[in-house]
């Protein structure tokens, strides 16, 4: 499995905004062939900073996480979130070497 993890900056008061764009994206993530899933977290911006989120999409492989970025899905989902963003974000690739996650009923 890999991951791809992007780091956003959040202009100063749409963090709602950034939050409705990625949750207008899940549908279109699952219809990616070996999408696994999706996890957004928000940092602790600096006093009076713009607060940041990390977007973190899992993958079946390097190939399918590779995959995603040939076609359209990922230059929509990234002009819609990019909207509420400042500047462009740091994007990787990482190898999932362990991962765990429970089922809340």
């Amino acid at each position: 499995m890999h991951a791809r993890i992007t780091q956003f900056h959040i202009r100063q008061g749409k963090l709602e905004e950034f939050l409705g764009a990625i949750d207008s994206l899940v549908p279109l993530m699952h219809e990616q062939k070996g999408f696994r899933g999706l996890l957004v977290l928000r940092g602790n911006s600096a006093a009076g900073g713009s607060p940041e989120a990390t977007v973190i999409t899992t993958w079946d492989s390097l190939d399918s996480l590779r995959g995603s970025e040939e076609n359209l899905y990922f230059y929509r989902a990234m002009s819609r979130v990019l909207e509420f963003s400042d500047g462009f974000p740091a994007i990787g690739e990482h190898e999932v070497l362990a991962s765990e996650f429970s089922s809340v009923a």
